[in-house]
Formats: structure tokens, C-alpha cells, sequence
């Protein structure tokens, strides 16, 4: 026989893969058979790189969604730090997942919190380095972790990312890394794990709110990249042929049937939907966003820190107490202090202001106060946690700017306010808020002996050669600024009007003002605290021999500002020390010094201070007060006097009864005015008691509205005969607003029948808030600044309650005229 060949066939009657049917050609040889193995190997790498490259897909998208979220938030923050962190989270909680894909379910979320945790340190030890925080990885983290989401929410724009700002942004965006690839990957549900970084990245546009640009491009790809990774897993899924191959022609018209309305009633969902939502979508596209910050209260500070002012006599008293340790550094031709040279060259004439004078000392400021009610002045701050680089503020046009960069270590200077050369520009080793309106920085932990920080600060020379026909600005932009409280004392605004009468251009004003107040006045250290208007009234027009005309930089640079404002110049007034620069500040450097803002120039210091070697000329020189009453030699007397007699008129001549007005409408028409007269005084009375009550429970601050609520009490029990002497404490005062509404005969009803159990614990309730009330007040004397609104709210409420209690318990003709008594417009006042 001849030679054959053998053919090889399946059970299907095919020859196996990479065989020919025929078997191998006659002379193929082993090459033949070398090249069919070469095709199986690559055949078997195909196959092993296709499902590897099917996979990749959705995990890129979850970690680039992820990322993208980092981005949109990054928008608000100062360089890339936060979303290169953001992105190292994204990839490294997805990365763990497919690495973890292998192992029991439960055991993937402790191996990622690990992993997690190992990169969050890393990442704040970054970020603390980046701002150059001191302080151990421990103790950054505790921080970091206690104060995360306040410190986000209050940080100004943009947000230095240090480990309390990226904290909660680097946990968030693991977490739904770790989320998203396990439902996505493990579960094999794509859409359902999209939702975590879908909620992550509204997130981020929550928190970046108007506070940035819309985020267009960045919300296009998050969108795009996701609707790829759900094309690409769609079509990676498991194909099989028709599902409905297998039926009966019947059944499978019915599920044909059922699918596609199925699809039908989903599109016109889907339509409607669109259709409904789609305008007020469209409509919120150029709306704006809002802010979640305004519900989280920045710092705040204490009485002291608020109103610095108060503190110059205090110090004035204790010269010698250690303050501050300075060191100044000033880049090669800035000017020293003590030789300031003109900005535009060559030096300048004296003229009393921080530009004009040939020696000006360098001023530390503590604090910028804009805000005078006739009482306090405030600075009135809003301070939003900041990181080292702080806003930039432009120049004024033609003005000289020297950086200044000073190392300062705290001595003996307690409260919040952060001492600095104005205005400062980057702050390191101590984290601090600042208020862009005034330029204020404070420490919200508070200063502390021995801290140590270094801050950067442009300090600013306006043009003084532009001063002479500078003007100053007006409008709601300025309204703090110009604001006059009501109460001005008449000398005070008579002797504003002489010298503006005089003086006509804005900075004569406030020349002439500071030489009026550096000429007539003494500068001494003993003068008593206080710059509200009786006692700015006093320093200025008081008499010399009764303590008048004398006063601490308190009282100057307070007149200055409020003089300045009654002339029309925007004014505020700062307090600060003087400082060569270099060494030790005291208590004694301390002073306050009145600025005037112009146009184009910014705000320029003003010193009305006397001179040292300069004594001062009486008020009565140059300015005397009209007097009340002028004396009878200098009245006006009668000129005229009657030349005739005068001629009897016809009215008088005819009978009263002919032609008057009737008898009894007279006195009708006089008894109808006496009435309304009446009652038009009971309803002045009823409206000024209401004020007064909605004055003292629902304004000022949370301390003031308490203070409020327990004079209602005591008016309360003045009303009802049973007032309560000043030298009771507020326990001993609650204990008798008890007795008041339960006497000793025990309580009754309307009808005088005896109450007993819950009714009498019923009508005794209102004592109880009283009780509260009075541990709120001694909470207000002793802890000041500790309560809250809410408290506050719940004085009112308990005052309010006891208040109607007790004139419940009053006769029937007390009750009528208890609202329209006028005893508590002028009891205490």
C-alpha cells in the first residue's frame, strides 16, 4: 500500500485548532510544525492580554474620577499640594482593592485603612513641612483631626493646605476610592459604584461654592470619563446569543413584547425628566451657588481683643512690663527707622503725619478699630484661618512699598491679637486668622510666653506731595468708616464745624485737627480709661484744674477720629507700639494713632500727640462754647410798642350767643382732645415699653440680651411691690421672684380656690427659669464671653414666662396698667 494520512477529527467532525485537515503537508519537515506552535503561543498571549486590558478601564475611570474631585476642590486652595495628595489617594484605594481582589471581602477594608492611614501621615507630615508648622506627627494629627472640617470651613481663600485642610479631603477621597472599586470590581455593579466619587466630587462644588469660577471643563470630563468606563464594561460583559432562542414562538413574541415596553416606559421617563428638570437646571447655571461657609462662625476673641484701646492706660501705668522681643530685617536701601526719606525723593517737610516727619519711629500694629457706636470703638472683625502666604491688597497708585521682615517673640502680651507691621503679607510658626478689612491677625489659641514667629509685611509710603489735594472718598463702600454715632456732644460737633469752616480741603481738615489737638492738649500716663462721647467731651472742653484737657494716647487719637468724621473724613483709629526695629518693646511703647483714608493713597497715619518740649495753650484760646442761656444784659429787649389804640372789632360788639360755637360742643370738642391726648400718651408708653423690652432681650451680644432679660425680672418685681435692693446676689433675687408668684398662703385660682400637686407645680414652673436665668447671669460676670445665642434665647424665653406669671398674679387694675407703666423707662438710668 502507499503511504497515507491519518486525519485527525472532533466529535463535530472538525480538526483541532492550528491542525490541518488534511494533516501535514509531504515534506513538510519539522519547520513546519516549529511555526504551528509559534501561532498557539501567540494565540494563548492574545488571549491572556485581552482581559487584562477589558479590566483596566473602570478602575481608571474610578481613579480619575476620584481625582478630578481633588481638582475641583484643589480650585480653592494655594498651589497643587491638595490634588497631587488627592490623586495619590485615588490611585493607591483602588490600586489596594485590585491587589485585595483574592482575598475574603471582609478582610479588604482593614488592609485599605492601613494603607490609608500609612499615606494620610505621610501626607501631613508633607503638608505641615510645606507650611512649616512645628510640632511632632502625633501632634499634627491630633490637631489636625480635632479641628479638620472647622478649620476647611473658615480658612481663607485661598486655603493653604496644611494638615487640618487636607485631612478631611484626603480621608473622603479614600474612603470612595475603597467604595467605589469594591462595588464596581468586586460586585461587578459599575453604575451603583460611580455614586461614591458622584458624591465626592458634589462635594468639593458644595465647598468651593461662589467662592471660585464654574467648574465647566472639569465637570465635562468627570462625565465623560465615566461614561466610558460604563461603554467599555458593557461591552467586556459575558456575550451569549439570543436569550429567548431556547422558546416557544409564543412565549418568545411575549417577552420580546415585554422588553421593549419595558425600554419604552424607561425612555419616556427619562424624556420626562429631562423635560421637567431640565429649566430649572438650565435656570441654575448662572446662579449663585451658595456658600457653606456662613454657617460655620470663624474665631472669634474676647472683650479685650475686641476693643485693644481700652488696654493703653493700663499700660501707660506699668511702663517697664516686657512685652515683645523684635528683630527687624530690612532688604539693602530701605529706609531705617528714624530717617524715613521721602518716597519721591529727598526728605520731607514736617507735617505731623506718619509720612511727613523726617524721624518717624516704626509702628507695630496691634489692631485697626473702624467701628464706633459713641461708646466702644471695635474692630469689628471677621478672621478666617489663613496659612503662611496671607492676600495680596494693591498698592495705592505712587506709593513706595519696603518689605519688612521681623522675628518677634512674645514676652509678657496676653490675648489673641497678633502684633505686626502693616500690612502683612506671609506668617510662619505660629498659626494664625486674619481679617482682610483691617488687616488684624490674631492666634485663636491665644499668645502664649515664649512664642516665637516670623512675619513679612509691605509696609506702605504714600506720596506725601499728593496729600494737599488728595480727596477722600464717600458712599456705602466707606459708610463704617464715616459713620457718626448719635449722641455727639455739641462742643464736639461745634468746634468739628470751626475747624472744617476754616479749612476746606480734606487733608487741611485733618491737619488742622491734629494741630488743634496737639497745641491745646497734655499727654499724660495717669488719665483715666474711657473714649466715649462724655468722656471725650471731658478731655477736650472739661477745666484744667478738674482733670480736663489731659489724656493718654486713648483719648487723642479717639478725638481725632471722631472730629474727623464729623468734618466728613473717613477715619478709624489703631493701636500698636513703637518700636527702633530692633529690642525690647514695653508696656510703655504702646499708643494709639488716628488714620485718615484718601483717594488714591490708602490710608495715611496722623499724630496728634503734643510735643515733648511743647506746652500747651489753653482751649478757651482759640475755641469757646456758646453758652446755654446768654445774660440778661445781652437779652434782646422789646422794640415795639403799640402806636394806637386799637379799634373794637364788630365780633366783640354782638352778643356771645349770636353766630359762636354752641356751649356743649365746646366742651365735647374739649373732652374728645383730652381723650385722645390721653391715649395717645398710653400708646407712646405701651410702644416705648416694648422697645425697651425687645432692646434688652434681642440685641447686642449674647451677654447683653442676658443682662437684658434680668432687668425684665427685676422691673417685674418692682411692678408687682416687692422690688429687690442692689445688694442681693442673683440667687438671693431668684429666690424671691419665687416667693412672688407663690405667697404664703399658697397658690390659687381665679376664683381663690387652693391649688395642690401637678396644677400648683404648674403654676410654679415659671420660678424655675428664673433659677436658670439667674446661673446665666453669674455665668456672664464670672466667665465672660462663654455663653451662647441659645442661651440668650432661652433668658428671654424664662424672662418673658416669669414676667406673665407674675402680673397674672396681680389685682385685676395692676394687670391694666402694668404695660403702660412708665417706672422701668427711668428706673436705673
Amino acid at each position: 500500500m502507499g503511504r497515507g494520512r491519518t486525519v485527525v477529527t472532533m466529535r463535530d467532525g472538525r480538526p483541532p485548532a492550528g491542525v490541518d485537515a488534511a494533516g501535514p503537508a509531504d515534506g513538510a519537515g519539522p519547520s513546519a510544525g516549529a511555526a504551528t506552535r509559534d501561532g498557539i503561543a501567540r494565540g494563548g498571549g492574545r488571549r491572556r492580554i485581552g482581559p487584562l486590558l477589558r479590566a483596566v478601564p473602570v478602575p481608571l475611570a474610578l481613579v480619575t474620577m476620584v481625582a478630578l474631585a481633588g481638582v475641583e476642590l484643589g480650585r480653592v486652595y494655594a498651589g497643587s499640594l491638595l490634588p497631587r495628595l488627592v490623586a495619590g489617594a485615588a490611585l493607591g484605594s483602588v490600586l489596594v482593592s485590585l491587589a485585595a481582589r483574592r482575598l475574603p471581602s471582609w478582610l479588604v477594608a482593614p488592609v485599605s485603612v492601613v494603607a490609608m492611614a500609612a499615606w494620610t501621615g505621610w501626607s501631613l507630615r508633607l503638608a505641615a513641612t510645606h507650611a512649616g508648622l512645628p510640632g511632632g506627627l502625633a501632634e499634627v494629627t491630633a490637631d489636625a483631626a480635632r479641628n479638620g472640617i472647622p478649620r476647611l470651613l473658615t480658612a481663607m481663600i485661598p486655603v493653604e493646605p496644611t494638615p487640618d485642610t487636607v485631612l478631611v479631603p484626603l480621608v473622603a477621597a479614600w474612603l470612595a476610592g475603597l467604595t467605589g472599586a469594591e462595588v464596581a470590581l468586586r460586585a461587578g455593579r459599575v453604575l451603583a459604584g460611580y455614586l461614591p466619587p458622584v458624591l465626592l466630587y458634589a462635594g468639593a462644588l458644595y465647598v468651593v461654592g461662589p467662592n471660585a469660577a464654574p467648574a465647566l471643563w472639569p465637570t465635562v470630563l468627570f462625565v465623560a470619563v465615566a461614561a466610558l468606563g460604563l461603554a467599555v464594561s458593557a461591552r467586556t460583559g459575558p456575550t451569549t446569543a439570543d436569550a429567548t432562542a431556547g422558546l416557544a414562538p409564543g412565549v418568545r413574541a411575549a417577552v420580546r413584547v415585554r422588553l421593549a415596553a419595558g425600554a419604552a416606559f424607561g425612555l419616556v421617563l427619562v424624556v420626562g425628566l429631562v423635560a421637567a428638570l431640565g429649566p430649572w437646571v438650565a435656570g441654575q447655571v448662572d446662579g449663585r451657588p451658595v456658600d457653606p461657609r456662613r454657617y460655620v462662625e470663624p474665631p472669634q476673641v474676647e472683650t479685650l481683643d475686641e476693643n485693644p484701646l481700652i488696654r493703653i492706660s493700663g499700660w501707660a501705668l506699668h511702663p517697664e512690663q516686657k512685652l515683645l522681643d523684635v528683630r527687624t530685617d530690612r532688604p539693602a536701601g530701605a529706609p531705617t527707622p528714624g530717617a524715613a526719606p521721602s518716597p519721591a525723593g529727598g526728605d520731607e517737610p514736617p507735617d505731623g503725619t506718619g509720612t511727613g516727619q523726617t524721624a518717624t519711629p516704626l509702628r507695630i500694629r496691634l489692631a485697626v478699630l473702624s467701628d464706633y457706636d459713641g461708646v466702644t470703638w471695635r474692630v469689628g472683625a471677621t478672621y478666617r484661618n489663613a496659612g503662611r502666604i496671607l492676600p495680596a491688597a494693591t498698592p495705592a497708585p505712587g506709593s513706595t512699598v519696603r518689605p519688612v521682615r521681623q522675628d518677634i517673640t512674645v514676652a509678657e502680651l496676653t490675648g489673641r491679637l497678633l502684633p505686626a507691621v502693616a500690612t502683612p503679607r506671609e506668617v510662619s510658626g505660629a498659626r494664625v486668622a486674619y481679617d482682610p478689612a483691617t488687616g488684624t491677625l490674631i492666634r485663636p489659641e491665644g499668645l502664649t510666653p515664649g512664642l516665637r514667629y516670623t512675619v513679612t509685611s509691605d509696609e506702605e509710603h504714600p506720596d506725601s506731595n499728593l496729600l494737599a489735594t488728595a480727596n477722600v472718598p464717600a458712599g456705602e463702600a466707606v459708610a463704617r468708616v464715616l459713620r457718626v454715632a448719635d449722641g455727639a456732644p455739641e462742643p464736639m460737633v461745634r468746634l468739628a464745624s470751626q475747624l472744617a469752616e476754616e479749612n476746606g480741603a480734606p487733608y487741611a481738615r485733618a491737619a488742622a485737627i491734629e494741630q488743634f489737638l496737639s497745641e491745646h492738649y497734655r499727654l499724660v500716663s495717669d488719665a483715666p480709661s474711657g473714649h466715649a462721647y462724655p468722656n471725650l467731651a471731658f478731655f477736650l472742653f472739661g477745666p484744667r484744674n478738674g482733670g480736663g484737657q489731659r489724656g493718654t494716647s486713648e483719648q487723642f487719637a479717639a478725638a481725632f477720629a471722631v472730629l474727623g468724621r464729623l468734618t466728613g473724613l473717613p477715619t478709624r483709629v489703631v493701636v500698636g507700639f513703637e518700636s527702633t526695629g530692633d529690642g525690647v518693646i514695653r508696656a510703655g511703647d504702646a499708643y494709639a494713632w488716628p488714620e485718615v483714608l484718601f483717594d488714591g493713597l490708602g490710608w495715611v497715619p496722623f499724630d496728634p500727640l503734643p510735643r515733648p518740649d511743647q506746652e500747651p495753650r489753653p482751649v478757651e484760646e482759640d475755641f469757646r462754647p456758646a453758652p446755654d442761656n446768654p445774660p440778661p444784659s445781652e437779652a434782646p429787649e422789646p422794640t415795639l410798642e403799640p402806636t394806637a389804640s386799637p379799634e373794637p372789632s364788630a365780633a366783640a360788639a354782638r352778643p356771645a350767643d349770636v353766630g359762636g360755637v354752641p356751649t356743649p360742643v365746646l366742651v365735647g370738642g374739649g373732652t374728645g382732645g383730652l381723650l385722645v391726648l390721653v391715649g395717645a400718651v398710653l400708646l407712646t408708653l405701651l410702644a416705648m415699653r416694648r422697645s425697651l423690652t425687645r432692646g434688652r432681650v434681642e440685641r447686642g451680644d449674647p451677654a447683653h440680651r442676658i443682662a437684658g432679660a434680668w432687668r425684665e425680672v427685676t422691673d417685674a418685681l418692682r411692678l408687682a411691690g416687692q422690688p429687690v435692693g442692689p445688694d442681693l446676689a442673683a440667687t438671693e433675687v431668684a429666690q424671691r421672684a419665687r416667693h412672688a408668684v407663690a405667697p404664703p398662703g399658697g397658690v390659687v385660682d381665679a376664683v381663690g380656690a387652693p391649688l395642690v400637686g401637678d396644677a400648683a407645680a404648674t403654676a410654679l414652673a415659671p420660678a424655675d427659669g428664673v433659677d436658670e436665668l439667674a446661673d446665666l447671669l453669674n455665668q456672664v460676670g464670672f466667665a465672660p464671653g462663654t455663653v451662647t445665642p441659645d442661651q440668650a434665647a432661652r433668658a428671654a424665653g424664662a424672662a418673658q414666662t416669669y414676667v406673665d406669671a407674675l402680673r397674672a398674679t396681680r389685682p385685676r387694675w395692676r394687670r391694666w396698667v402694668w404695660s403702660i407703666h412708665p417706672g422701668p423707662l427711668r428706673w436705673g438710668r
